[in-house]
């Protein structure tokens, strides 16, 4: 999405927001009362209408139901959310990512979307949609590098990121890409953007079997995202929530110290540059 397009995206939820809080003071109710009502914080309220963070869905569509406003915010949150560069169940994460003070992510198998190269992403489209269109492939690809933006902005969250071992040992688009990529991965540690720890085939079973992101926020209660090949789920159950928060911290005490992991990825790049050079 281009900036332009970003910024047209950040006024209609500013609309959100400001619609939201003309329709809650017509009916007489404070940020608290309504929150209330919909099973949120009056904190979350006040974000939601000054666009600093993003309503899902069925949080929309209580605010419908309480406020009597005929569907306005439901319609308003899926079109909002209707980026088809993104799958359903991922579009609420891209939202919410850009407002975040800290990202944690695990992956099992490829590197994560925030981290990856033009070429890597490129390479992972063709393998899942092998009869896109040219301009199919682009616009993913694009949509993931514009992502990658948010870990150059001076107020970027703290992100710390796990990938399981495999992400290192499987070639994505041959070794001169995968060289690339795992060389992008130690910049950015170099650079203290992500504080990387890669866990090793040692440590054995991981906490958690698929994709897993925490998210915080400043003023706004945390939430987790769990993906697999054909789904996702944000949550933001505070039980759940914090079932998510440990399995991460045991991932985290599974795997190799920052240090050894940064080592282990320039090892593997060194690796598949080598590869690459007499291919």
């Amino acid at each position: 999405m281009a900036n332009g397009s970003h910024g047209s995206r950040q006024a209609a939820w500013e609309f959100f927001g400001a619609e939201l809080k003309r329709r809650r003071e017509d009916a007489g109710l404070t940020q608290v009362e309504l929150g209330a009502q919909v099973f949120v914080s009056g904190a979350y309220i006040g974000q939601f209408e000054q666009a600093i963070r993003k309503p899902q869905l069925d949080i929309a569509q209580r605010i419908d139901e309480v406020l009597q406003t005929d569907g306005i915010f439901e319609r308003l949150c899926r079109k909002l959310i209707d980026d088809r560069r993104y799958a359903d169940y991922f579009a609420g994460v891209v939202e919410l990512e850009g407002s975040a003070t800290m990202i944690g992510d695990f992956e099992p198998t490829v590197v994560p979307g925030l981290l990856q190269t033009p070429a890597y992403a490129r390479a992972l489209v063709l393998a899942t949609h092998p009869f896109a269109t040219e301009d199919f492939v682009e616009d993913r690809v694009a949509a993931r590098v514009e992502r990658a933006k948010i870990l150059k902005d001076a107020t970027r969250p703290e992100y710390w990121a796990i990938v399981h071992e495999t992400v290192l040992r499987v070639p994505v688009g041959g070794a001169q890409v995968t060289a690339e990529a795992l060389e992008h991965l130690a910049a950015l540690a170099h650079e203290r953007k992500v504080l990387f720890q890669v866990y090793p085939f040692t440590a054995g079973a991981p906490a958690n079997n698929g994709s897993l992101r925490l998210m915080d926020f400043d003023e706004a209660p945390p939430v987790a995202y769990t993906e697999t090949s054909f789904s996702g789920t944000l949550i933001d159950n505070p039980a759940v929530v914090k079932r998510a928060q440990r399995a991460y911290d045991l991932l985290k005490g599974a795997a190799l110290p920052p240090k050894a992991s940064l080592a282990l990825i320039e090892s593997a790049a060194e690796d598949y540059r080598r590869c690459a050079s007499t291919s």
